[in-house]
């Protein structure tokens, strides 16, 4: 701290010893953040107030003062100490309460954000819980659908059945009494075919047979194979000839049919 100079016996000496006062009650008073920065502020107001009284200042001539009136310097050194109090003072208080008024909108400002991040969970967690019943009331209506759906195959599947079996019943019923009726009649080509083939599919024992009349059976198989294809060579060969029997049968008759077309012509001419 820069040393005060004393300059006279009065103003500059109580100057000084108040604003050394005043910076020592400041160090006591604030705290340690705001120390610093206050006494900084008390250093450059007792500097600057140093250097107006270094400055050499105009001094007009001093007033004639009356016979029989004293002036008291004391008085006037002591008003203008008095007043410089005053506005340290006001400064001071203007520094806490504005101190004050953040540190309370601060405080504010927590409990605002604090008040937002529970409503904020508040409604996350009501947000979630919706979510987990719509999804639960989803999965149901999906399974009650599907139970629908089976139950409904179900039925369906009952009706076809019962259907079929009522109507397979009847059909049957149905050819047993057309069997009935028919009684002796001629059966069809297809029966025929049949019975000639079951006459001629002879079953084939001959896990009794040792090894020479195996061989023996093997060649009567062989000859009567031989024998099927000559037949059916035969056969192929006589249905060829009669399909150009029947195709030249067909011709002659176009042949005919046009000359007699041709000739009642010409007689219908004459």
């Amino acid at each position: 701290m820069k040393k005060w100079k004393r300059k006279g016996k009065g103003r500059g000496l109580g100057t000084a010893a108040l604003v050394g006062h005043f910076v020592q009650k400041a160090h006591e008073r604030v705290t340690n953040d705001v120390c610093s920065a206050f006494a900084f502020k008390c250093l450059l107001h007792a500097e600057a107030y140093e250097e107006e009284e270094e400055k050499p200042k105009f001094k007009p001539s001093a007033p004639k003062i009356p016979d029989g009136e004293k002036v008291d310097f004391d008085d006037i050194q002591k008003k203008r100490q008095n007043k410089d109090l005053v506005e340290l003072q006001g400064l001071i208080d203007t520094h806490f309460e504005q101190r004050k008024k953040e540190e309370e909108d601060i405080i504010a400002l927590k409990t605002r954000i604090e008040k937002r991040r529970a409503e904020r969970a508040e409604q996350q967690r009501i947000r979630a819980e919706k979510d987990k019943e719509r999804q639960a009331r989803r999965e149901d209506e999906r399974q009650r659908k599907e139970e629908l759906d089976a139950k409904r195959k179900a039925d369906d599947e009952a009706k076809k059945k019962s259907a079929l079996s009522s109507m397979g019943s009847t059909y049957s019923s149905y050819l047993q009494k057309a069997d009935q009726k028919r009684g002796g009649k001629k059966q069809t080509e297809r029966e025929k075919k049949k019975k000639i083939l079951a006459e001629r599919r002879k079953p084939l024992n001959i896990d009794h047979l040792n090894e020479d009349k195996l061989r023996d059976k093997a060649k009567e198989l062989w000859d009567w194979m031989k024998t099927l294809e000559a037949e059916k060579f035969d056969h192929m060969e006589k249905l060829k000839r009669q399909k150009y029997e029947v195709i030249s049968l067909r011709n002659r008759i176009d042949e005919l049919q046009k000359h007699s077309k041709k000739g009642a012509a010409a007689r219908r001419r004459k």
